[in-house]
């Protein structure tokens, strides 16, 4: 590739690529390298320009897989980048621009080369391909193993220690993501992954002590979200004195690998949604969320796992617990703000529900916050606009929700925060309502969505169960909330009908012929009673603990009075409705002594005042509701699938041909 050049295409011809790839073994000593690491390269921040990038180069990475084993050319160039990395906290420090260019090409070069060899071969071939050394027969194998553990514990140190600057920034990214790259053996394989070489080496040895240290750096890109430096803030561009050693380097290696064609250009104007984002905050979440799934081992408890579960505030001053070794401080408000701004992003609603039910200190903080709304209107707008996200964003949402029902002061604040115009939601002009209405509206909208399209029970259930948490705290519900209550209850009550008259018709049909088979309803019909009895017990649960607290509840109730009348004597639903059909019948009267042509305001009125005067001994007492998030026996077989559908979808840097991947059998949504 001459000065001239300016094409991919041309990529596959160039000389120092070829030699790489060639049959001739290259010391790590050999100036060649010099060369090869001396090109100016915007890194690709999308799958279209890395796809260009890897079919353009696949026939060098082919080269390079069938004469590695002979050559050893991969493990010199891991050498030379492990020799380049020692002084980059120093270079960091000292702006030496030398050092760090060289090490992140060189790291770009052996990302890009283990993508294509991670999708043609196993672990155990991949070993092989960093093993090759002069030696004697049969004592390769500790080194491998070591020149492995040594690639991963160094991007991990990197990682850790590299200060975060704009010289440093592409080289901070390509250590995650390159990191993401070793992990990916699971996007191959259509089974978890139980035993794997690369996860003993990050959960053993060398790698296990920079455990704590990883997972608070990833933490914090994420809460930084850092955009990119300005395009050619970390290549080297000629000075306005007429240009230095670094732009002499760059310049004169004419035939470098990319002196001219950088997929884009150095100083390219960056499109407005590539400002918008933070490549290292996303790749960072991404690579934090693969290493907390990762399966235990027979004998050691995933510790990053563990990490992310007993991690504490920095304001926290109690001592660690030397149960949790892996314990470290982090700014609870930075990490609460993050959150709260972050969660239209699948894997940021994943984060969120995994500190929610997995870290205590985590849940108490955000409990305790006054500004909760921040985040329960993300979550609720994810879960309103349920046509728009995956099925896997819908559940994190709503089990998230259900983790904060679970506490009674949530389910009291939430009634205390006023809201003024949610502009998102398009029903109705809600120009006043509480946050805890506007949850109760969000969430019956989700069960009437599921009831007509996906007909999922998982998702019925955690709604229910979300509402029954909150029913016995309801507070001054807004009149629609209160309409939406019923209306479901009517829905749900016309669907029983419906089901109920179908079975009945089927049953009079198989009388008639004993051929055709016999639907089964009752299934169905046992499943809608079940959700009614649940419907019932949470207008039961907030009229026998907060009925003077929720008028608009009542007059609803009595608007629509007759769709209780066909339930006063049904078997399943008996109990029940003894106290809703005490609080019916105790108002209607009130109501009748009252007059004819009411208005509103005044049958209102009418049910504050009989809200008083309401026998509470006279209401029959239920067990509390409450129902509680607990998460399946074998949560990988969801969340593992899951992560890495989430690495698939948003691989910013991270191109594979979708043929290659098995990825499970999971609908990635």
């Amino acid at each position: 590739m001459g000065a001239n050049s300016s094409s991919i295409t041309e990529l596959p011809e160039n000389e120092y690529l070829k030699k790489l790839s060639g049959a001739e073994p290259i010391s790590e000593n050999d100036p060649f390298w010099n060369q090869l690491l001396s090109f100016s390269f915007t890194t690709p921040t999308n799958s279209a320009d890395l796809k260009l990038l890897e079919e353009a180069t696949i026939s060098v990475c082919k080269s390079l897989v069938e004469k590695n084993p002979r050559t050893g050319n991969l493990g010199s160039l891991i050498k030379v980048f492990l020799s380049r990395t020692k002084e980059l906290k120093i270079s960091a420090e000292c702006q030496n621009h030398l050092f760090i260019w060289q090490a992140h090409n060189a790291l770009f070069i052996i990302c890009c080369l283990l993508k294509v060899f991670i999708s043609r071969m196993s672990e155990e071939e991949l070993q092989l391909h960093f093993t090759y050394e002069d030696k004697t027969p049969g004592s390769y194998g500790t080194e491998c193993e070591d020149l492995i553990e040594e690639l991963l514990c160094c991007l991990i140190q990197l990682i850790v220690e590299i200060p975060l600057l704009d010289i440093t920034y592409s080289i901070s990214l390509e250590a995650v993501t390159t990191l993401i790259v070793f992990l990916s053996c699971q996007l191959f394989h259509k089974e978890i992954l139980r035993e794997s070489l690369i996860h003993k080496y990050l959960m053993r040895g060398r790698c296990l002590p920079y455990t704590s240290r990883l997972v608070k750096t990833l933490l914090y890109n994420f809460i930084r979200q850092e955009r990119s430096p300005p395009p050619g803030t970390h290549v080297f561009q000629q000075q306005t004195d007429g240009g230095g050693l670094l732009y002499g380097i760059a310049s004169g290696v004419a035939t470098g690998l990319w002196a001219v064609f950088t997929l884009g250009g150095v100083g390219s104007k960056a499109t407005p949604q590539l400002e918008q984002c933070s490549p290292l905050a996303n790749q960072s979440l991404l690579l934090l969320l693969v290493l907390a799934n990762l399966t235990d081992a027979p004998d050691t408890p995933n510790p990053y796992r563990q990490a992310i579960m007993s991690f504490k505030n920095t304001q926290d001053s109690s001592a660690f617990s030397s149960s949790h070794p892996h314990v470290f401080q982090i700014n609870f408000n930075s990490l609460y703000t993050a959150l709260c701004e972050q969660q239209k992003s699948d894997q940021a609603t994943l984060l969120l529900y995994m500190l929610l039910h997995q870290n205590g200190n985590v849940r108490t903080y955000v409990l305790a916050r006054t500004d909760i709304e921040n985040l329960v209107l993300p979550i609720l707008e994810i879960l309103y606009h349920v046509e728009e996200r995956n099925s896997h964003h819908v559940y994190m949402a709503l089990i998230i929700l259900l983790i904060l029902t679970e506490d009674d002061g949530f389910n009291r604040s939430i009634h205390e925060v006023i809201l003024k115009n949610i502009t998102w939601y398009a029903e109705r002009v809600l120009t006043e309502i509480s946050l805890g209405s506007l949850l109760i509206l969000v969430v019956i909208r989700t069960i009437q969505y599921n009831m007509t399209r996906t007909r999922d029970k998982y998702l019925h259930t955690n709604c229910l169960a979300a509402l029954a948490n909150m029913s016995a705290q309801f507070r001054s519900l807004h009149q629609y909330a209160a309409q939406r209550i019923i209306s479901l209850f009517s829905l749900l009550s016309k669907k029983h009908n419906k089901v109920l008259e179908q079975a009945t018709q089927s049953l009079r049909g198989s009388l008639d012929s004993n051929d055709s088979p016999l639907p089964d309803y009752a299934q169905d019909l046992n499943v809608i009673e079940e959700v009614i009895r649940m419907m019932l017990e949470i207008i039961n649960s907030c009229l026998t603990n907060s009925l003077h607290h929720n008028p608009n509840l009542v007059y609803a109730l009595l608007y629509k009075r007759d769709l209780f009348e066909q339930f006063r004597t049904h078997p399943s639903f008996q109990d029940i409705m003894q106290n809703i059909d005490l609080v019916i019948s105790f108002f209607s009267s009130r109501l009748e002594h009252a007059g004819a042509e009411l208005s509103v305001e005044r049958v209102l009125e009418i049910i504050k005042q009989g809200a008083v005067a309401l026998p509470k001994d006279r209401l029959r007492k239920f067990p509390e509701l409450k129902f509680k998030y607990v998460e399946e026996e074998q949560p990988e077989e969801f969340f593992i699938p899951y992560v890495w559908s989430l690495v698939y979808n948003a691989a910013v840097a991270l191109y594979w041909n979708p043929r290659d991947i098995q990825l499970f059998t999971m609908d990635s949504g």
